[in-house]
């Protein structure tokens, strides 16, 4: 698999050759009064963990008349549906226990606590064929049981949670999964994807990589959380950066982004020297929503100022978003065209969905890296 991101160097010789993103003030005196004068400005895009189905993407590729089968098609590249094994069981834990439920009825309880039951039915059903999929696969507690009643696999709510068009979707497609060469394709799902997906080994380090969880574009995805901005005082930032500053602290520079412009690598700049830190880590030391993010500098009220890319930047790595045009509404399990690079037109162009006609009720599920 060709590789898609920057190969790490070290800082000098990144910093000679341009590839860095720097987003620190130069000069940046150490004292505590030029440290508060100073605030970090991010500007971000999506909103989770951005490997397979972004839900918001989804949500878009229905309303412009996608079927559920060239939905997940697109997403899980190279993948086709099958069937579940006959009389599945889900072993859950919920609080202390673990319950054995039955595969379609943990399905009903899931896809309504996932994602709005107004969304096209379209959506619904991937989202059903998803949540069973990842049900059969994930093996979050190994041997004691399959899955977390909550956001660390996917939201179960019960019958409580059901409608009757979640419930349809269900129905729909039962026993429906997603399969590649054969075999259960494990099915990580998020909310918002920004634009574009992402190469599982680049969001969870240490991952093997696999051919269906490839970054794809997600032209469609234009939910709420598509793009966000954070502004937080360098006093802020270094509190919630403590142990990781040398010194005072300078700012933020971007060493290496993923297949996205997800951050793979940063580091963090101080007065006494730099700390290397994972996108990961970073957006959640930041209590960003995504590690899809770039950083600038306002000093006092006047503008941000970025430090501007080097070099030649993908397509993608633009705050702004860069739309594909896929070919018109498909039907079965093809991949909607230009889901492998497609035809780009100019960013800023919009031909995206509207917004989610309701917020999603729960944090997106499909979180687990194992």
């Amino acid at each position: 698999m060709p590789a898609r991101a920057i190969r790490q160097a070290p800082l000098a010789a990144l910093l000679a050759s341009g590839l860095a993103t720097l987003a620190f003030a130069a000069g940046a005196t150490p004292t505590a009064r030029a440290t508060t004068m100073r605030t970090l400005v991010i500007a971000g895009a999506g909103d989770g963990h951005g490997v397979g189905m972004s839900q918001d993407g989804a949500y878009g590729y229905a309303q412009h008349g996608y079927s559920s089968r060239a939905i997940l098609a697109h997403y899980y590249t190279g993948t086709t549906i099958g069937q579940a094994p006959a009389g599945a069981l889900v072993r859950v834990s919920i609080g202390a226990t673990v319950r054995r439920i039955p595969l379609e009825r943990y399905v009903r309880g899931v896809v309504a606590a996932e994602v709005p039951s107004a969304w096209p039915l379209a959506a619904l059903e991937a989202q059903a064929i998803a949540s069973r999929t990842y049900a059969l696969t994930a093996h979050a507690g190994g041997s004691r049981f399959d899955v977390y009643a909550d956001a660390r696999s996917q939201v179960y709510r019960g019958a409580a949670a059901e409608t009757a068009q979640t419930n349809a979707a269900v129905a729909l497609t039962a026993g429906q999964i997603v399969t590649y060469a054969g075999a259960p394709a494990i099915t990580y799902f998020f909310a918002d994807s920004g634009g574009m997906t992402e190469d599982v080994q680049n969001a969870w380090p240490g991952s093997e990589p696999q051919p269906w969880l490839r970054g794809v574009p997600d032209p469609y995805d234009s939910g709420a959380q598509s793009r966000w901005t954070l502004d937080m005082s360098f006093a802020a930032a270094a509190a919630r950066l403590r142990g990781l500053v040398r010194g005072s602290f300078r700012g933020v520079e971007v060493l290496e982004r993923g297949h996205s412009p997800r951050i793979l690598t940063a580091a963090i700049v101080g007065s006494a020297g730099t700390t290397r830190v994972s996108g990961a880590e970073l957006a959640q030391r930041l209590g960003l929503q995504d590690t899809w993010a770039y950083f600038s500098v306002r000093s006092g009220h006047g503008p941000a100022k970025p430090e501007p890319e080097h070099g030649a930047p993908p397509p993608t790595a633009s705050p702004s978003k860069t739309m594909f045009a896929p070919a018109g509404p498909q039907g079965g399990a093809q991949a909607p065209a230009g889901a492998q690079g497609g035809t780009q037109i100019p960013a800023g162009v919009q031909g995206g969905a509207q917004a989610p006609a309701e917020p999603r009720p729960a944090s997106a599920g499909g979180t687990s890296a194992g």
